[in-house]
């Protein structure tokens, strides 16, 4: 009500102003509340100077917490900048100022706090210090948590959805109350059960009951779950270029099907991701009364079909970078893209052009793509050629994949010796993801498994081509995550004379074993590091997050390439860096120290490399 008194009063004029205030003031202390309040840390205020006949400024002498709600809640701190305050109304906001501040301190968990106020004599403008004395802070001494509704006796979704609610309660036993902390744990309890089937959930009671005198806060939270809902149709909106069929062939939703938000979310992720639109929203009908055949809105916002983009950059990898790109996403009319880019780098220069179908019913996509590169690595230059085509499935957890393509290659280390080889190459891979965040994971595990052929008489060897990856993720508290990674590979053949540098392994880089130049892992031949058949690396990091969005890490990374397991030796790469949460993935600043080299290297990537 106050926060509408002054949005109300400062559009009125200067004379009807002060009218309006000194009416307001002369009310509000029959509407303010007298909750006590408590302490706090350290910190100090001072806010400017008013122009009117009694100037005045304020000096807040309070832990940070406070003196932050302080500056939004305390009317004699908020007007200081009243061009018509007189003695009269700066009184009377003095007067208020004890009580506003306790109300303040309180949303801080501090329900018994002393407040004094001083005005110190003969200062021009009047010098007034707000100081709030530290006292025990309030802490919560019991939580009760009950939900009511189908979703108690609902197993598997029902009861896992309460009991994912409970296990991230935010506010536990022990932790200091705050009211805006309060108001965040019911919003989330809330939303954790209302992303299960049961979309209309709501609270129906909740209360904080505080003992000043005891300095505890009870919480107790009753939601009602409401009915489990099921998708009925689809309501795709603000579609102008493409059809409702190329929509919906996205979609992981069938009718009928128990509602999950996390299905939704990957309804809507898929869209954004598949290069046809700018902006994508989507919503259950969550109308109890429609909760059987619930339908799903999607608004739709399309993109530009044709995009041109220049780049430049620079990777502790790969050197300077520039690049151009050009793509049309709809070149038949009917969503067939076509994708081109070149890139020039320090070490490597490539060309790329794919075309890829829009999704085919039963969520696969096809691709068809053609790559020229070359490199020049660790004293070895690559020129490599690929003609491959490639169905992938749209599900993102459990992700089948299988290809077929002509590789070519050209190695050539010292002396003006070239090593060529082709390959008709035919291969399968499978990927799990069963993690919390498919960006950035703090729990979960991902793995990843590959096996190709390289067709004997269409190669010029035949051989075998096996690859395992796995990643896990898991929380140690609230600020420490820990994170494993293992990759193995193996190309099964009588030796690597003829097979393309493409299936051969070389390690080393940002993403891989830290401490050591990109691809400098593998085989010696003369100065040069080539690709063996073998290969294996690991990782453990843990990170300590600081807030939500900095934390500081230390890894130790391991691994090499080589022909010959009985010579395998891994190289240890271990250091420490920084970690910044964004939209795209964790940005990873970090310094190593490879041991075979004896050297400190920096390494930066952004993403999650899986």
């Amino acid at each position: 009500m106050r926060h509408v008194l002054r949005s109300a009063i400062l559009s009125l004029n200067p004379r009807l102003r002060l009218f309006a205030l000194m009416l307001a003031m002369a009310v509000a202390p029959f509407a303010a509340s007298a909750q006590v309040a408590t302490p706090p840390i350290a910190g100090t205020q001072s806010g400017g100077v008013a122009t009117g006949a009694a100037r005045y400024r304020v000096r807040v002498d309070a832990p940070s917490a406070i003196a932050d709600a302080m500056s939004s809640a305390v009317e004699l701190i908020r007007w200081q900048e009243f061009s018509d305050m007189t003695d009269d109304l700066l009184d009377r906001l003095v007067r208020l100022a004890v009580a506003q501040t306790q109300e303040a301190a309180a949303t801080q968990g501090y329900f018994s706090a002393d407040v004094k106020v001083a005005i110190e004599p003969g200062s021009d403008p009047k010098l007034i210090t707000l100081s709030v004395a530290p006292n025990e802070p309030t802490r919560i001494g019991d939580v009760q948590l009950t939900v009511t509704g189908p979703a108690v006796d609902d197993a598997p979704a029902g009861t896992l959805a309460v009991a994912k609610m409970r296990s991230e309660w935010r506010l536990p036993r022990g932790d200091v109350f705050r009211q805006s902390e309060w108001e965040e744990a019911k919003e989330r309890a809330l939303a954790a059960l209302a992303a299960s089937p049961y979309a209309a959930a709501k609270i129906i009671a909740s209360e904080a009951r505080i003992d000043p005198a005891m300095h505890s806060a009870t919480l107790s939270l009753e939601i009602d779950s409401g009915p489990p809902f099921r998708y009925g149709r689809i309501d795709v909106q603000g579609l102008e270029r493409y059809e409702p069929g190329l929509v919906l062939d996205f979609s992981p939703i069938r009718p009928g099907q128990r509602y999950e938000q996390q299905t939704l979310d990957d309804f809507v992720r898929r869209l954004l991701a598949s290069g046809y639109f700018a902006s994508v929203q989507a919503a259950i009908e969550a109308d109890p009364a429609h909760a059987d055949d619930a339908t799903v809105t999607v608004n739709i916002l399309e993109a530009p079909t044709r995009r041109l983009e220049l780049g430049a950059g620079y990777s502790t990898d790969t050197r300077y970078r520039a690049s151009v790109s050009y793509s049309d996403v709809n070149i038949d009319k009917r969503g067939l893209q076509l994708h081109a880019d070149v890139r020039v780098e320090s070490k490597l220069q490539s060309a790329h052009v794919r075309l890829v179908r829009p999704p085919a019913p039963g969520g696969w996509i096809d691709t068809l793509a053609a790559t020229v590169s070359r490199t020049d690595i660790e004293n070895l230059v690559e020129r490599t050629a690929s003609l491959t085509a490639r169905r992938r499935s749209l599900d993102e957890r459990s992700t089948p994949a299988f290809g077929a393509g002509f590789f070519a290659s050209e190695e050539a280390t010292e002396g003006p010796s070239r090593d060529r080889a082709h390959s008709f190459f035919v291969d399968g891979e499978y990927t799990w993801r069963r993690v919390d965040d498919l960006v950035a994971p703090t729990r979960g595990v991902m793995a990843n498994a590959q096996a190709g052929v390289g067709i004997p008489g269409l190669s010029t060897r035949g051989f075998l081509r096996l690859i395992g990856r796995t990643a896990a993720w898991w929380p140690l508290g609230r600020e420490t995550q820990v994170a494993l990674r293992g990759d193995v590979g193996a190309v099964i053949a009588e030796a690597r004379d003829g097979i393309p540098s493409n299936f051969l392994f070389r390690t080393g880089g940002d993403t891989t074993v830290r401490g050591y130049a990109f691809e400098s892992l593998g085989v010696q031949r003369g100065t040069a590091i080539i690709g063996g058949r073998y290969y294996a690396a690991g990782s453990v990091e843990v990170t300590r997050w600081i807030n939500e969005t900095l934390g500081i890490a230390a890894f130790v990374d391991a691994g090499n390439a080589t022909d010959s397991l009985a010579r395998f030796a891994p190289a240890v790469g271990y250091g420490a860096g920084l970690r910044l949460r964004t939209p795209i993935g964790p940005f990873r600043f970090d310094v190593a120290y490879g041991e075979k080299t004896e050297e400190l290297r920096v390494h930066f990537s952004v993403g999650l490399s899986f």
